[in-house]
Parts: C-alpha cells; sequence; structure tokens
C-alpha cells in the first residue's frame, strides 16, 4: 500500500500519452485550461457525454463565491473513510514512513502544484467532516495560485474563506467543527464525488452551479467541440433570428453542406467568428455527405 503512487496512477490513466507530473498524473497542457474558462457548462459536457462518459457531472453542492467564477484546474483525488482504530493505525503509519506530516488532508494540501484542484470524497461527512477552513484554504491558494477545491464533505471558517482570492470551492455543507474521526483509503487514487467518477489528472470544471470531470485524455477533443457548440450557437441563434433557419434545423446533431459553407462563411467574415477560424470542420462534412446515424435526434 502507498498513497499518491506514480506506478499506479499511469496505470489507471493508461489513454493519456502527453507529459506527465512527477506523481505520474497528466499534465494537461496550460492552453487547454485557458481555453476551458471561456466555455460555458453545457459545452463542455456535450463532447464527453456522446462519448459515453455519462458520469461525470455532479450539481448538489454548493459554492464558496456565487459571482460566477469558474474553478478549472488539474484534480488531486483522496478518498476517505469513516475512523476505524486499526486501518487508521496502519494508513498513518504508511504515510508517516513516506515523510508526510500533519494530518491526512494536510497530506493531499502539501502534494499541491500550480493548477491543481483538490477533489476529496469525505463520504458526506459535515459534523466533524470540515476538510478545509481558512488556513488550508490559504494554502490551497499559495500552492495553486489559481485553484480551489470540490469537498463532499463539509468546510470550516466561511468568512475566512471568502477573504482569500482567487479561489473557488465547491462543498456539501458548513459546519464550525474540526475535522476529526476520518481515515485516508485513497491517495490519487479513482474517486466517486457524488455522483460523478474522477481520476487524478482529470480536469475539473465548475461552472453553472455544478463541476465536470473532464477525462484529460479527451480534453483537446473536448475544447474543440466545445468551440465548436459555441461558434454554433452563435451563428444558430443570428440564422434564426433572420428567419433564414428553424430551431429543428439548428439543433439537428448533423448539419447539411449548405448551413456548413454558411457557418464558415460567417466565421471568416463575421468579427465573432475570429477565435474560431482554426477549427477543423471534416468531420462535420464527412457527417454531412456519408450520414451520421445519430442524426434522428436533435442536438443536445
Amino acid at each position: 500500500m502507498k498513497f499518491n503512487d506514480r506506478e499506479e496512477i499511469i496505470a489507471i490513466t493508461p489513454q493519456w500519452k502527453g507529459e506527465r507530473f512527477p506523481d505520474g498524473r497528466p499534465r494537461v497542457a496550460d492552453c487547454y485550461l485557458e481555453a476551458l474558462r471561456n466555455l460555458t457548462l453545457e459545452e463542455v459536457w456535450k463532447p464527453i457525454f456522446v462519448k459515453g462518459y455519462e458520469n461525470q457531472f455532479e450539481g448538489r453542492l454548493q459554492t464558496l463565491h456565487d459571482d460566477g467564477r469558474k474553478l478549472v484546474g488539474r484534480a488531486v483525488t483522496a478518498v476517505f473513510a469513516p475512523a476505524r482504530p486499526d486501518l487508521h493505525e496502519t494508513m498513518f503509519r504508511i504515510g508517516m514512513e513516506e515523510g508526510r506530516r500533519g494530518n491526512y488532508n494536510q497530506w493531499v494540501i502539501d502534494s499541491l502544484t500550480e493548477g491543481d484542484v483538490v477533489v476529496a470524497d469525505m463520504y458526506d461527512k459535515i459534523y466533524k467532516g470540515t476538510f478545509i477552513g481558512g488556513n488550508l484554504t490559504t494554502a490551497i491558494r499559495a500552492k495553486t495560485k489559481t485553484g480551489g477545491a470540490v469537498i463532499w464533505g463539509g468546510i470550516r471558517d466561511v468568512e475566512q474563506m471568502k477573504k482569500v482570492p482567487d479561489i473557488q470551492v465547491y462543498y456539501r455543507g458548513i459546519d464550525p467543527t474540526p475535522i476529526r474521526d476520518f481515515v485516508m483509503t485513497g491517495f490519487n487514487t479513482p474517486t466517486r464525488l457524488g455522483g460523478a467518477v474522477v481520476l487524478p489528472g482529470d480536469i475539473v470544471f465548475g461552472a453553472g452551479g455544478g463541476v465536470l470531470f473532464i477525462p484529460s485524455h479527451l480534453v483537446a477533443e473536448v475544447v474543440d467541440g466545445a468551440s465548436k457548440t459555441q461558434v454554433k450557437d452563435i451563428f444558430g441563434f443570428e440564422m434564426i433570428t433572420q428567419n433564414k433557419f428553424t430551431t429543428a434545423q439548428i439543433d439537428r446533431n448533423t448539419w447539411t453542406t449548405e448551413m456548413l459553407d454558411m457557418l464558415i462563411d460567417f466565421i471568416h467574415t463575421d468579427d465573432r467568428g475570429i477565435p474560431y477560424r482554426t477549427l477543423d470542420w471534416t468531420v462535420e462534412y464527412d457527417l454531412a455527405v456519408n450520414g451520421d446515424p445519430n442524426d434522428t435526434q436533435t442536438s443536445l
């Protein structure tokens, strides 16, 4: 048994082919994190959902800030269970032998790097389940710069936490009690966060009242797919306003070649299309010509 084990992390994320952190987590490039900040929850969700990743979103959470700020970063996962003396003795001894100091939640926060987000399954423990408060939120800000946390459990010191800049935290509840009576069973292992499944290195996307966990190997495809959805919406709203297309036409999964031609012309002639001029629409044209078996439904 090891915590935050490089070989285990690599073994559970084999579809990631790019750079990795020293601990083995996929290192999704910063440019994709920045691109995600300009996208909406539904735009990012769709490319994942259509690939069969239907357990990546959790919306039953509260947010530290309700000012519209997004939470975007690379997941550092942790799993906890109710206290059991013999298990705690074993797990804590392992941590001490690995050179870890403090309590379990501090081990996780001590490991963070820039751009990380803590994702902790505290088994919905709120009373004595306050994973972070003012001090540890300050530590998260210092280590991650723009990160935060998603806690399936509690937080405390909310007034202090809200004063920490550039942080967003999703959580289940608030309690003044300090964290007690729990044991870590996994650190950067597969984690269930409510109804979502999270792997270390997944990209955390908190927006629109919930959190989406994007598999690392899909991020580039998701960003491009979300960008396409975004510009299709901009163009589609314009076409509906001008009565050139109906909502039924715009909402189909596969557009006709005529519609795609008009879209491409819009992208290259309208200033609103500038951010989307590098997108490749070959797949969409192939589907328009050869047919899409999923085109019996409207788009999501």
